[in-house]
């Protein structure tokens, strides 16, 4: 007999093979089933509905961004701001790629946004507490100057979302994006330096970023 937590893995990677093919709403959980050579009311033990399994995909993949993403902002040594630019910087470039290699993911993105917008919170706020983590962590050296940290980490966070996902705003290939989040980091990046001290100007990935020495 197989063990419950291999066949659910067994149904997440039919599940991905078809919605890759086919695309989700082109897909039945009954043809799931069929590829798995088990009954629809089987499959259903496991997962209540197709939407289901589609978060189940996206929470895999999530929980792997999320661990790249944490690595960047613990990277020891970096200073806080360069961190903090490398963090968003990976996650646009993840997500640009994952979605050029193969659109369906963005289909599938799309889809679990409308029918459960709060996994889609789940995430932000997850990554919020990074960022958060991140600003305090440059206040406590005197990088920043934040009377609000978990303020300015959701206004942070805002400024960037057309970096998340960004087919969804935009048909710019990933160079002229990149230009794009340059700029927008450079001047939030400013933004956020403390204004005590003395201040200095360092080079990250060619942009001029200020930091409190």
């Amino acid at each position: 007999m197989v063990a419950k937590d291999t066949m659910r893995t067994r149904i997440l990677e039919a599940a991905t093979k078809r919605f890759k093919h086919y695309g989700y709403a082109k897909t039945s959980m009954a043809e799931i089933a069929a590829d798995l050579q088990m009954s629809p009311g089987n499959l259903y033990r496991y997962f209540p509905g197709k939407i289901d399994i589609a978060l189940a995909i996206a929470d895999e993949h999530h929980e792997k961004q999320f661990e790249d993403l944490t690595a960047i902002a613990s990277k020891p040594g970096a200073p806080v701001i360069e961190r903090l630019r490398d963090f968003f910087h990976a996650d646009m470039v993840q997500t640009y790629r994952m979605i050029e290699k193969d659109p369906r993911t963005f289909e599938l993105a799309q889809i679990i946004k409308t029918e459960r917008p709060t996994w889609v919170n789940g995430q932000l706020l997850q990554e919020r507490k990074l960022i958060v983590g991140l600003l305090q962590e440059g206040v406590d050296s005197g990088e920043f100057d934040l009377p609000d940290v978990a303020f300015s980490a959701e206004m942070l966070q805002s400024a960037m979302m057309k970096f998340r996902y960004p087919q969804l705003w935009t048909n710019l290939k990933l160079p002229a994006l990149e230009r794009e989040f340059d700029g927008v980091t450079q001047l939030l990046l400013f933004g956020l330096a403390g204004r005590t001290g003395t201040a200095r100007t360092c080079r990250i990935e060619g942009v001029a970023k200020a930091e409190a020495a």
